[in-house]
């Protein structure tokens, strides 16, 4: 008893806990299991009827009295040990999707199965997983969330496995044939799991056939729920929390940035994904540091759908997160430089000039965009010449059918960087092509102080041209109409003489003579026309004897 009574004293609050459930205190315990920091005071006889793994300790012990033992490697630890304990007692206790993933790995630990004793642990938390917590995808995806804190194990007896193929399933349904409202309820409901399990749910999704836009915005809530201050916020503004963010945080961020885009659909299936979310994804890689491969496979995916887009989601690129600063633009250099260089390859596929790709729509499209987007950063005080410089001189000199918006942001550029010399001022304005300037812009530009003396000249003096031109191609016009008004005047009087001679043939005709109807009768009547003279009835082509006729003589009586 005093044994007993010294044990007990050293017991943990786990043990308080269980003492209602510990059938009799007549009996003294005599093994006491630890298990992390808790301890249990436990009867051999009652573990060993259930838990072979506990029975084959105690047999291969050198100690035949063995009474302490360390349990601290099994899954679930204390908390999931004292209900393997309570099961081997005999007292209920509830299972729930939460724990039963836990209590069939401990199960297993303990080799408390089926196999070992009719009806354990083992077989009841598999019937439990069969009839509940498999049945929805709600279930298989708690079950799998709570499998996080037991691998390997969970895996080795294939739990993970089974939550991943019905969560998959289900989830495909669900996006086919949804079942509840909003439709896309179920992509919250994965977004809970670890990026691992994730990454295998969004591989079986796939083998079953799932559309690309299923799988898209999957990965969207996934990711938006997984970096929050990073992806969420699209706008580029108002996002500050993420700037102060630790060495750590910062280091499981960028680990799972680098998963995420991993998991991003082939090239074929781009347009799966908004342009916007590809954007904020390579903006947080550039903040968070992400390696050169992961930054590439996000810039060769905007690039490659570059013509849909706008200047916000080029300045997400390029500001911080607080909106102050300017990111390095190398990437947005690197995604305008692939798009123009994916734009001439097709331009020789078609048989065009690779230097000056053919103009499509997405090049003049493009070429909009960024010439917009060079005036909204033109006024970032820390913005060199050669920065603005070389993302305007990236798009090809044949896809600004004008220069007006480029001109306007140059205009901007000078008056935010007002200490600029004459010579500075020029390098800026060499971008720009004065002749392709609107005639409104050529008078802006002419009256602008702004503008190196070169650039308006170069305005004023083209202005000049174009009115000579154009007064010029005036007098052209007017002479040609004043041409065609006498060509037309002069057809006209063709036309009327030709109409009075053949009306005045029609009302006087030629009348017959009285000789020419005698001739004509006459004419009618042929004397010979059964004579030997007669040749009427010689046809072509007969053979006609020509030699001269006998000579006949004749006599006179």
């Amino acid at each position: 008893m005093a044994a007993h009574t010294k044990i007990t004293n050293r017991v943990s609050p786990a043990m308080e806990r269980t003492g209602q459930w510990v059938f009799s205190q007549d009996i003294p315990a005599d093994i006491l299991i630890q298990v992390g920091e808790a301890k249990f005071p436990l009867h051999k006889f009652l573990l060993v009827a259930k838990s072979n793994y506990i029975r084959r300790l105690i047999l291969e012990s050198k100690d035949p009295d063995m009474t302490r033992l360390d349990l601290s490697n099994i899954p679930g630890g204390a908390e999931i040990f004292e209900k393997a304990i309570k099961f081997c007692y005999g007292v209920n206790f509830e299972i729930t999707v939460h724990n039963v993933a836990a209590l069939r790995c401990a199960a297993e630990y303990l080799e408390m199965t089926d196999e070992y004793c009719d009806g354990n642990l083992a077989g009841r938390t598999d019937d439990f997983l069969v009839q509940v917590a498999l049945t929805s995808l709600s279930g298989a995806v708690v079950v799998l969330k709570s499998c996080e804190d037991l691998l390997p194990i969970a895996e080795e007896i294939n739990i993970v496995q089974r939550c991943v193929e019905l969560a998959a399933a289900k989830a495909c349904n669900e996006a086919n044939f949804p079942s509840r409202s909003p439709p896309n309820w179920w992509t919250e409901e994965l977004s809970i799991v670890h990026i691992t399990f994730f990454a295998k749910i969004i591989a079986s999704m796939k083998s079953r056939g799932a559309k690309p836009l299923t799988i898209a915005s999957a990965i969207i809530t996934y990711t938006e729920r997984a970096l929050p201050d990073l992806v969420r916020d699209r706008s580029g503004n108002s996002v500050t929390a993420s700037i102060s963010i630790d060495t750590t945080a910062r280091i499981h961020q960028r680990e799972l940035l680098n998963a995420i885009v991993s998991l991003l659909p082939v090239e074929t299936q781009r347009a799966s994904f908004p342009i916007n979310f590809l954007s904020c994804l390579l903006r947080a890689a550039i903040f968070l540091e992400n390696d050169d491969v992961c930054k590439k496979q996000l810039e060769k995916r905007i690039s490659a759908i570059l013509e849909h887009v706008t200047v916000d989601d080029l300045l997400v690129l390029s500001y911080t997160f607080d909106g102050e600063r300017l990111f390095d633009l190398e990437s947005v250099r690197r995604i305008i430089s692939g798009f123009v260089e994916k734009e001439k390859s097709v331009s020789v596929f078609n048989g065009g000039d690779f230097r000056e790709p053919s103009l499509t729509t997405a090049m003049l499209r493009v070429a909009k965009t960024v010439d917009a987007y060079l005036g909204e950063i033109a006024t970032i005080p820390e913005l060199s010449i050669s920065k603005f410089n070389g993302i305007a001189n990236l798009v090809p000199k044949n896809a600004r059918k004008v220069d007006d918006d480029l001109y306007r942001a140059i205009d901007i550029y000078l008056k935010a960087h007002p200490k600029l010399d004459e010579i500075e001022r020029e390098k800026v304005c060499s971008v720009m092509d004065p002749l392709k300037l609107s005639y409104e812009a050529r008078v802006h530009a002419s009256q602008n102080k702004r503008l190196p003396v070169q650039i308006v000249l170069h305005a004023l003096y083209f202005d000049q041209l174009q009115v000579q031109a154009d007064v010029s191609l005036a007098k052209e016009n007017e002479a040609l109409r004043t041409e065609l008004l006498q060509m037309k005047a002069y057809i006209s009087d063709i036309q009327n003489k030709n109409q009075v001679g053949s009306t005045s043939a029609r009302i006087n005709p030629k009348k017959p003579t009285f000789f020419s109807s005698v001739s004509k009768k006459l004419g009618k009547l042929n004397p010979f026309k059964h004579g030997s003279k007669d040749t009427s009835h010689i046809e072509d082509g007969n053979d006609v004897d020509l030699t001269k006729p006998r000579r006949r003589r004749f006599s006179i009586s």
